[in-house]
């Protein structure tokens, strides 16, 4: 049974910093790329973020690159998203994903969290 557990999620103002995390409990964690998607009320789900196995490339979303950083920890079986510079648009339900492919983790993922709740104040 493959869990993702994800925490971290919270209310802050706007310009504030959050790190989420997504404890894992894949069989073999560092065999799967993982990922970041949110999906703000009305809207769709969208991607954010993702890492491969090796943690050597990152993929970031338009609307949060430079201000957002995805990383791993193979050890613990976590995944990382860092938050800096948050906006009220950042608001949303951030869900963790993974699979073994890098393509499919960045549209659609085997495997997904069920999520937890940013919210940034202006």
């Amino acid at each position: 049974q493959v869990q993702l557990v994800e925490s971290g999620g919270g209310l802050v103002q706007a310009g504030d910093s959050l790190r989420l995390s997504c404890a894992a409990s894949l069989r073999t964690f560092s065999n799967y790329c993982m990922g970041w998607f949110r999906q703000a009320p009305g809207k769709e789900r969208e991607f954010v973020a993702a890492i491969r196995r090796s943690t050597s490339s990152t993929y970031y979303a338009d609307s949060v690159k430079g201000r957002f950083t995805i990383s791993r920890d193979n050890a613990k079986n976590t995944v990382y998203l860092q938050m800096n510079s948050l906006k009220a648009e950042d608001t949303a339900v951030y869900y963790c994903a993974a699979d073994g492919s890098i393509a499919r983790v960045t549209t659609t993922p085997a495997y997904w969290g069920q999520g937890t709740q940013v919210t940034v104040s202006s």
